[in-house]
């Protein structure tokens, strides 16, 4: 608990055996009241490590969803548990869980009711090694979401995310693509929404256990967020109307 919300953490796991303890381990227990790990079809022994940390909600996808798909068994158990506060972490290390306290602070105070850890924000995506080419477009790609969002976020595309509840039970995330874009897309209804989101510099480290996804599946996610930001500046502007942007009762 901080400030009597009520903390859960959310492991989104496809293939982090050898990341998930070390990363479970720096969750700080003394303010995280629990945590809910979801795997996605690994081919590896993550459910059997994550068994092994005794961890207590435990969900097994028998087939693979997608990262999308992932995050929406994340959330909506972390709502079924009755969260406040639901923070993001990716089990495969490449985020440091020291930050939790930071991010939850920030909304369990109700200065905000969403927080992202920036990669971009001072250096940490350079000194942890993030690819140039993914470093130059996740520079264009949040150029082109900004001027048509009419934002000012340091990034839209870090996995470090941490919401309140009153956000996950208001917008249609659900709806979502099951695919990488589902975290545009959903940083978007919130924006549409009316949430104002804080940013906190994150170190991040890139090495050969942390997910990546290929150039492959990059240009397809790129080309998913420009889409994203085009429906939502014709949502904004009032020249088309699309369903994700409407509220839940």
């Amino acid at each position: 608990m901080l400030n009597n919300k009520k903390i859960i953490v959310v492991l989104p796991s496809y293939n982090a055996e050898k990341t998930i303890t070390q990363t479970y381990n720096e969750i700080p227990f003394d303010i995280v009241d629990d945590v809910i790990f979801v795997d996605d079809a690994s081919s590896d022994n993550s459910v059997k490590i994550a068994k092994q940390l005794e961890i207590k909600h435990i969900i097994e996808h028998k087939k693979n969803t997608g990262y999308g798909g992932n995050q929406k068994s994340c959330y909506n158990k972390a709502l079924e548990l009755n969260a406040d506060i639901v923070i993001m972490l990716h089990p495969d290390y490449q985020y440091t869980p020291l930050l939790i306290p930071s991010m939850a602070n920030l909304i369990s105070s109700g200065l905000y009711h969403v927080v992202l850890g920036s990669r971009i924000l001072g250096k940490g995506a350079i000194k942890g090694g993030m690819p140039k080419y993914k470093y130059v477009a996740n520079r264009f790609l949040t150029l082109f979401q900004n001027i048509l969002i009419d934002q000012k976020l340091s990034e839209y595309h870090t996995g470090y995310r941490a919401f309140s509840k009153e956000v996950l039970q208001k917008i249609n995330y659900n709806i979502n693509s099951n695919d990488f874009v589902f975290d545009n897309q959903m940083l978007s209804q919130i924006i549409y929404s009316g949430y104002e989101i804080a940013e906190i510099s994150c170190p991040t480290k890139y090495f050969d256990e942390a997910s990546s996804i290929n150039l492959k599946r990059s240009i397809k996610y790129g080309l998913g967020v420009l889409t994203t930001s085009i429906k939502h500046f014709l949502q904004r502007t009032g020249i088309a109307k699309y369903k994700m942007y409407n509220p839940l009762p």
